[in-house]
């Protein structure tokens, strides 16, 4: 691995636990349904962003369910992530539609 794979991977690793750790904070404070699915959706990301890291360094096998060649865990964790963020902007349309 070289230099620039390093700070690509360390700078997804860095961002992604504190974008993380704020939406763990937010969680707490919180109520609103919209809310909570962006943090879902972020923690999940964060997940995805370690899952690849792990993936690179060829600390995971993957002896689960492929759909095709692409393990399922792989084709999972992206499309989890935009479920709670669309349910999210869903939940916020549908708030303001609403209140007019």
């Amino acid at each position: 691995m070289d230099w620039g794979q390093i700070i690509f991977v360390y700078s997804r690793l860095v961002l992604g636990a504190a974008a993380a750790f704020f939406a763990i904070m937010l969680w707490s404070k919180t109520r609103s349904a919209a809310w909570m699915l962006i943090v879902a959706g972020t923690l999940t990301a964060y997940v995805e962003i370690v899952y690849s890291v792990m993936e690179l360094l060829g600390f995971t096998t993957i002896y689960g369910l492929f759909i095709g060649s692409v393990p399922l865990v792989a084709m999972l964790l992206p499309a989890l992530r935009m479920i709670f963020f669309t349910a999210a902007f869903l939940v916020m349309v549908v708030r303001q539609y609403r209140h007019q």
